[in-house]
């Protein structure tokens, strides 16, 4: 049994989780606000943290996830292995939906079908559930998952997938989830109202089968604007923000009315060029403005030029002020897949400029790098930095940072020549970041859902099948560490910053702060 599998079964031992806290219930409003920009109600649209966070007060998952990234029981009490290729759970009786009607496999099933074939998605869930092959219902409240080959943190996978409701959810759009026709969940709050690009309105399920939360009514809104986050915070407006500036938080930290809570995160900061054409590329031309004749992207000595010449270390310290830590892989030390080899590149202008030559371009080229500008702490700061750095290897580098929303619609479509991003490891092990960002992007296959640049290797795409079917704990870190060495020398992403997670609250109130830098309400509590 692999270590992934221990710590997940080992959580499922447990037939139930504790309620929630028994302090007396004031009927107080919380209000909340995000940096991340919420682009639907519909927990299967995207698979985006933001719309995480917000999904998680209204639905759930089979398994949970614990601020520190252990799974525990949620919607399933217990799971066991009875052949390499199949699983059963045990799912929570006395659960009812939001209108009354009850929680069943059936809601599973439908849940499981529905998640990987959402239309229009900018990036979904399929991932999570390609190794699913039938699935078999025994009763209400036992399921079992017949796998294609065995899959060793089928768990973890399914906590990355909320259950919506079979008879809510038929025939519905991601629509009728944003007017709140079909957002029925089991969570701990319902649904009011959304409007996109301001706020989400919440209240609070008094027949939450974990016990009543604190907060009568939940606020969720969002502020791209860093600063206007913590003046609003400072002015008593807002209750808890997120994605604390860097610019801000010793002052936050000083400062008597708020108190901050802060952690290691599993996000990476990276750079993805497009891999999708061949020829011509948009946002990339000769030094007269003229297109290239090829997508210099397809070439691994661009690609190495692009990332040797990068200064991490300047990131890390300069632009995000020490809220984040150089690194040339997606994962931080300690968890599952981390290659201690991999060392941070040491830039090397004669190096990348040789690399350059080598592959056709002695005087480099013009192309133009999109950013979020409100999506993670100093996201378009960042990408101005790598500007700076290409461009003194040759490479003129113009940078265009449009808002989330539209970004990540325009990435999906592949709109970008190259793009700064981000990724959210949440299960803590690499194979999560391979199957979703580098696997080739299929639907039938499940595979690369939020591959956004396309990249495709059948090597990588072989190596992490096999990767991530092992079940010896040993031999799969070892095969997984090998493909971080892989992506690396093949650079299909530029890996720059790992990000740290900041919250801020107001005097009085705590948040458990998270790795998977999700920003709840049932983590704020009176102090």
């Amino acid at each position: 049994m692999t270590s992934l599998s221990r710590r997940a079964l080992g959580a499922a031992a447990v037939s139930s989780v504790i309620a929630g806290p028994a302090f007396a219930q004031a009927d107080r409003a919380l209000t909340i606000a995000t940096g991340g920009s919420i682009t639907s109600i519909d927990p299967h649209f995207f698979n985006a943290a933001p719309n995480s966070s917000l999904a998680l007060h209204i639905f759930q998952a089979l398994v949970d996830r614990t601020p520190d990234a252990k799974f525990v029981p949620g919607l399933a009490t217990s799971w066991r292995v009875i052949e390499p290729t199949l699983w059963e759970f045990k799912l929570r009786e006395n659960v009812k939906w939001h209108d009354g009607r009850p929680f069943t496999a059936a809601d599973v099933e439908f849940t499981y079908g529905r998640a990987p074939n959402v239309p229009n998605s900018p990036g979904g869930f399929g991932g999570f559930l390609r190794s699913l092959k039938r699935i078999e219902i025994l009763d209400p409240h036992t399921i079992r998952f017949h796998t294609h080959a065995p899959n060793p943190i089928l768990p973890i996978d399914l906590a990355a997938i909320f259950i919506v409701s079979k008879h809510a959810g038929e025939g519905a759009s991601t629509e009728d989830y944003n007017s709140g026709k079909a957002a029925i969940g089991t969570g701990p709050y319902k649904f009011v109202s959304y409007e996109p690009n301001n706020r989400t309105e919440l209240v609070r399920n008094d027949d939450y089968w974990g016990g009543r939360e604190p907060w009568s009514r939940v606020s969720y809104r969002f502020i791209a604007n860093d600063a206007a986050r913590s003046a609003a915070l400072l002015s008593g407006d807002l209750d808890m923000i997120d994605q604390v500036a860097s610019s801000d938080l010793a002052r936050l930290k000083r400062e008597p009315r708020t108190s901050v809570s802060e952690t290691v995160g599993l996000r990476c900061v990276y750079l993805m060029p497009d891999f999708s054409r061949d020829g011509n590329l948009p946002f990339v031309t000769d030094n007269n403005g003229q297109p290239l004749p090829t997508n210099p992207f397809k070439d691994v000595r661009v690609r190495q030029a692009l990332t040797s010449i990068i200064n991490r270390q300047n990131i890390a310290e300069r632009v995000m002020e020490g809220q984040a830590t150089a690194t040339n892989q997606w994962l931080p030390p300690g968890t599952f897949g981390y290659a201690p080899d991999i060392a941070v590149p040491v830039p090397n202008v004669e190096h990348s400029r040789r690399l350059l030559a080598e592959a056709g371009y002695p005087n480099g080229f013009k192309l133009t790098l999109h950013t979020p500008n409100d999506r993670f702490p100093n996201d378009s700061r960042i990408a101005q930095a790598i500007g700076q750095f290409w461009t003194r290897i040759g490479v003129q580098t113009q940078v265009e940072a449009v808002p989330w929303a539209s970004f990540s619609a325009r990435s999906n479509r592949q709109d970008f020549a190259i793009r700064l991003t981000s990724w959210g490891s949440t299960t803590a092990e690499a194979g999560y970041m391979l199957s979703n960002i580098m696997m080739t992007y299929s639907r039938e296959n499940r595979t690369g859902a939020s591959n956004s640049g396309r990249f495709s290797s059948p090597e990588l795409d072989r190596m992490t099948n096999a990767a991530v079917s092992i079940i010896d704990d040993e031999a799969r870190e070892k095969a997984l560490q090998d493909m971080v060495r892989w992506v690396a020398r093949e650079v299909p992403i530029i890996p720059l910053v790992q990000l740290n997670h900041t919250w801020a609250t107001k005097r009085g109130l705590t948040y458990a702060a998270r790795m998977d830098e999700r920003t709840i309400a049932m983590g704020v509590r009176p102090a």
